[in-house]
């Protein structure tokens, strides 16, 4: 373990994130809300910090090692999510507690999308942009910005992408070298973001409320500059724009890439998890749409709100325009699981993920037909190749890790006072990057304790950096020599 290279890595992307509270304070002297000194003592703690950990080792040069690539993601999260909470915790009109601003940070760069804030329409521009700026980092991930401009600090960055990257399969690359295979993502990334805001400005959004909602539409987050969210705007056009671009946000980013590469769109019809994706997303859909027709609810509202938190929610943006949980029926229930499901590996969306889910079916498959041919040798197949057993086998050790997290997480909330609803759905909103949940964090998480809020910090963290990589970090082998 060269934790001397770690701690110089640490530092320099401490450096690197510390640049980052710099554009609020511009937009914080063009708007005159007076809260730039807040931003800027932000960005002076954390780019000292930086600087105290990389000046005692910043001449060490020493490969970087898969081990050593862990430890640098899981670390820098949890201090990155401390780091980034430094200017929500110096604005005074907010007056958070260091938990709530570690929680709310936490939930920015997460893509989670849980508040503790309210009274949104009335806080300064600045902390407004800020919290959607966090999103839109956290969104593809900071390690693979970061994988892009460390090999110019001479630092390698295949470890931090193999750490970072989610998804069952870690090891694929777009391009050869690691370094253009993150800058493709961002140049993807960044397109699919000015796409967006200039449709929501198209479709009536302010150029303010555009960029800030393309940084967390795009991200998958779903904080937004307004209490009501995407319903703030009661306009079917902005709605719809949601939901395109929630939609696109869920495929993985590397279908986006050959597309823009080679001008064609059949990648995605040849991907296997893209059209599960789909059917998926439109089942729950048309259940949704269905059930509130069924309940009385007019066509529109049906077929727009219904549409528009089935996408929401199954994709774990996290965006309402009306309250889910008070649907009728088994809605609220049903939505809560589907984002159990997700997006696409390889997407900034959260949730176990739809290629897994794929390969739990296909796999239940196998063995349903092994009872009546039980000499055969039937292969899991993803499209036409033969998945190797020891990815179905990863497969089945996450998603049992994942309900035994669960479970164990579930069990703590309670333990701090929760009810049962609101324990399952604040341990779902967190654990799979969503958001919004029932009971009593339907409308935010302020009212949990400390404790809890905590607990869902943990939980954030597990959900991003999908389990194993924390969980890795416990076990006596990882720090053998």
């Amino acid at each position: 373990m060269n934790l001397t290279v770690v701690q110089r890595i640490l530092g320099l992307l401490l450096m690197i994130f510390s640049l980052t509270m710099l554009p609020p304070v511009l937009v914080s002297l063009l708007f005159s809300d007076g809260e730039w000194l807040s931003f800027l003592e932000g960005f002076g703690l954390t780019l000292l910090a930086g600087l105290l950990f990389w000046l005692p080792v910043r001449r060490v040069r020493k490969e970087l090692r898969l081990r050593d690539g862990f430890l640098v993601v899981a670390s820098f999260w949890t201090v990155l999510g401390t780091a980034g909470a430094a200017p929500l915790y110096f604005v005074d009109v907010l007056d958070l507690s260091f938990t709530d601003a570690v929680f709310e940070s936490m939930s920015g760069l997460t893509t989670t999308g849980a508040t503790v804030i309210s009274s949104l329409d009335g806080l300064p521009q600045s902390v407004l942009y800020y919290r959607q700026q966090l999103q839109w980092l956290g969104g593809m991930g900071i390690i693979v910005l970061a994988v892009a401009v460390l090999p110019m600090l001479g630092v390698g960055g295949m470890q931090l992408y193999r750490a970072e990257t989610p998804g069952p399969v870690k090891d694929t690359k777009l391009t050869p070298r690691i370094t253009e295979t993150a800058k493709a993502l961002w140049y993807v990334y960044l397109a699919f973001t000015l796409s967006c805001m200039f449709a929501y400005r198209l479709a009536g959004m302010s150029w303010f409320d555009a960029l800030c909602h393309a940084f967390s539409t795009v991200a998958i987050g779903g904080f937004s500059t307004h209490d009501a969210s995407i319903g703030y705007f009661d306009s079917t056009a902005i709605d719809v724009v949601a939901i395109v671009f929630m939609f696109l946000a869920g495929i993985n980013f590397s279908l986006h890439f050959f597309a823009w590469r080679y001008v064609s769109v059949k990648h995605y019809f040849e991907d296997s998890e893209f059209r599960a994706y789909t059917a998926f997303l439109f089942a729950i859909s048309a259940v949704v749409v269905v059930t509130l027709l069924y309940s009385g609810e007019t066509f529109s509202t049906s077929v727009i709100d219904g549409t528009f938190q089935a996408v929401s929610i199954a994709t774990t943006t996290g965006f309402t325009t009306a309250d889910f949980s008070a649907w009728p029926l088994s809605l609220p229930a049903l939505l809560i699981l589907a984002s159990f499901v997700g997006g696409s590996a390889g997407s900034t969306a959260g949730g176990i993920k739809v290629i897994r889910w794929l390969l739990i079916y296909k796999q239940g498959v196998r063995e349903i037909m092994r009872l009546v041919h039980p000499s055969a040798e039937i292969p899991v197949k993803i499209g036409n190749k033969a998945v190797p057993h020891r990815v179905v086998d990863a497969v089945w050790g996450f998603f049992s890790v994942y309900i035994v997290v669960f479970g164990i997480m579930m069990l703590a909330m309670m333990f701090t006072g929760l009810d049962q609803v609101t324990a399952f759905s604040a341990v779902a909103a967190t654990l799979n990057n969503l958001g919004p949940g029932l009971g009593d964090v339907s409308s935010g998480f302020m009212s949990l304790s400390d404790t809890a809020k905590w607990i869902s910090v943990a939980g954030m963290l597990l959900g991003r950096l999908e389990i194993f990589t924390l969980l890795v970090l416990i076990t006596p082998m990882f720090w053998r020599p």
